[in-house]
């Protein structure tokens, strides 16, 4: 059984990929920053799976709230094997030239600055040399990585684009340590995101345009956080796999 962590994981991708892990009886440290009551949701779910859980409340964008929602995670549950780096916000659509500094700053200070914060924790804790047991890293890029966002969000595009080079380039760096690093790039996924964005309706909207023809389900991403998580995926570092039903 494996002990890991997920960033933002009372909503959403984080919650379904919690679901998953509580279900293969695994222990999960649940990181929120704002909603206490969807987070315990989440670890209830999680425990009625057969699951072990630890509710962790950090900002992932403040260091201090990094470091000790990790340590909070390994005296709660043990050594950890993995960690889902998910938390992320988006804003509403707006072209380039309309965004706001504060906007931007925002933007990669909670999905790039937050990601590498995260990426950094848990590669001081899985690292063999570092005393660690080795393990997973999954990082939750987006589609919008390498479709660019026009019109609506080159910031959180680009905030994206930054964690598939964080894949690649720690995949290489902790190889050598036992630890994999891989991504899943969801595409337009049915989730509570497009709403706090001010578009309720997006992923069905434009999911429907998709080779698939529909959009996707949180659960959908979970199954490739999972497998990357888990044990099948030995021999896969350094991946960036798509999740968006052809788009």
């Amino acid at each position: 059984m494996k002990t890991i962590l997920i960033t933002g994981a009372g909503r959403g991708i984080g919650r379904a990929t919690a679901l998953l892990a509580g279900a293969a009886g695994w222990s999960v440290g649940i990181n929120f920053v704002r909603d206490p009551e969807s987070a315990d949701a989440t670890a209830h779910a999680v425990r009625s799976a057969g699951g072990r859980t630890a509710t962790l409340r950090g900002d992932v964008a403040v260091e201090a709230d990094v470091i000790e929602v990790f340590d909070a995670a390994v005296n709660q549950l043990g050594p950890l094997d993995g960690v889902v780096i998910n938390a992320g916000i988006v804003a509403a659509p707006q072209p380039l030239a309309d965004m706001s500094a504060a906007r931007i700053r925002q933007m990669f200070d909670v999905n790039t600055v937050g990601a590498y914060l995260c990426a950094r924790e848990a590669a001081r804790r899985l690292a063999r040399s570092r005393g660690g047991r080795g393990g997973s890293i999954v990082i939750v890029s987006s589609a919008a990585a390498r479709l660019g966002g026009p019109g609506e969000y080159v910031d959180y595009a680009g905030s994206k684009g930054a964690l598939d080079t964080l894949t690649i380039g720690l995949a290489k760096e902790l190889g050598k340590e036992a630890v994999r690093v891989n991504a899943v790039r969801p595409g337009l996924i049915d989730t509570d995101i497009h709403a706090s964005g001010g578009q309720p309706d997006r992923a069905h909207r434009i999911g429907a345009t998709t080779p698939l023809g529909r959009a996707g389900r949180a659960d959908e991403v979970a199954e490739a956080i999972l497998w990357l998580l888990s044990d099948a995926a030995s021999y896969t570092t350094g991946a960036l796999i798509d999740v968006a039903g052809g788009r």
